[in-house]
């Protein structure tokens, strides 16, 4: 008896179509980390349907496994080209964003040994320090472009690190520095917008947008109701109900007292399926709509929740929800001290996986 995970790609589908609608940009498809734990084949599929054909992903192997699905699509790297790599990459026809100027002469280098222009896109840094070229190296190449010859450069791309906080000033900093950028490559596609710069600000559309968190039904804009549609749902067994008396304690550590005589319920989830121990004596889970709150460490396989107030307690084989109608990803993330990305990317494999379409 497992955990029951719905993933509603018609959702997911119709978060895409809303962003096409939004822009006159086109809409990317940011699929990394297994589609963000939701699994990339179905995923992917998923949005093809809609007519996506520019795919981004984190790891040259995330790249290689995407080509085989599909021969007919833009892959490229946002890792970018990973030492030793590029015949792979060439013999895969995937795209590493290069970000920076050794990646860009290695580029460069492999294209004049097939003795061809090979497809780039360079990444300028704006402000992230992360990845793509640094302030001295983006002087360095604007100065001198030498090092671009023999490349068929498609874009130019930057990262907004603070879009989702509405206020941040960073967002329109970086939006000006990638202006300046862009304004040397007058014929040459501009990429800016993740999930939360695509609902800032159309500015900041370009030619190609690169939504990923949004597409799986996260709040790109988190001061406002969540404009997209719910992509996951979780439901787990209850597993065993117990009458619990005032002062005895529950789970490792004896971190929660009962306080009166009560009931509890242990359902079967644990950090091994991606409820994150940060969420004990914090988190809530659902029953028949009514909050449960975690009671005690959450541990591996299991977590307990209160039940004494419910006026119709839940039975052993009975579902509990843990993200749905009444719980999002971005509730349960901010219960647990996180972001909604970790609480997607950490689903468990013990789940039953159901697609619906």
């Amino acid at each position: 008896m497992s955990g029951f995970l719905k993933i509603n790609l018609s959702a997911l589908q119709e978060n895409y179509r809303s962003f096409c609608a939004m822009t006159k940009a086109q809409v990317a498809g940011v699929l990394k980390a297994d589609a963000y734990g939701l699994g990339v084949e179905p995923v992917f599929k998923a949005l093809r349907k809609e007519g996506c054909k520019i795919f981004f992903v984190a790891t040259p192997e995330e790249a290689f496994a995407l080509r085989a699905l599909d021969h007919d699509v833009q892959i490229s790297v946002l890792g970018g080209l990973w030492p030793g790599a590029e015949e792979d990459y060439f013999a895969h026809d995937v795209r590493p964003v290069l970000n920076s100027l050794e990646m860009i002469r290695r580029w460069q280098a492999f294209a004049r040994k097939k003795e061809q222009a090979l497809p780039a896109t360079v990444h300028f840094d704006t402000g992230m320090n992360r990845l793509g070229l640094s302030a001295d190296e983006t002087q360095s190449l604007l100065e001198d472009q030498t090092c671009l010859d023999g490349l068929d450069l498609q874009y130019v791309m930057s990262h907004f690190a603070c879009a989702d906080d509405k206020d941040h000033p960073m967002t329109a900093q970086q939006y000006e520095r990638f202006e300046k950028i862009a304004a040397v490559f007058p014929n040459v596609k501009k990429s800016l917008a993740n999930s939360p710069g695509l609902f800032r600000s159309k500015e900041y559309h370009y030619d190609l947008v690169r939504p990923g968190y949004a597409l799986y039904g996260g709040n790109p804009a988190p001061e406002t109701n969540n404009p997209v549609k719910p992509v996951v749902h979780l439901e787990v067994p209850a597993l065993q109900v117990r009458n619990v008396q005032k002062g005895e304690t529950i789970g490792y550590g004896a971190s929660h007292v009962f306080e009166q005589n009560t009931q509890s319920a242990t359902i079967a989830l644990g950090y091994a399926d991606g409820f994150l121990r940060s969420g004990s004596n914090k988190a809530s889970v659902f029953f028949k709509g009514q909050a449960c709150p975690v009671l005690g460490r959450v541990s591996m396989d299991l977590v307990t929740i209160g039940i004494g107030h419910l006026r119709e307690k839940p039975e052993p084989g009975d579902r509990i929800e843990i993200l749905g109608d009444h719980q999002g990803v971005d509730d349960l993330a901010q219960a647990c001290g996180t972001i909604g990305y970790e609480i997607l990317t950490s689903l468990g494999r013990r789940y039953q996986r159901v697609y619906q379409s």
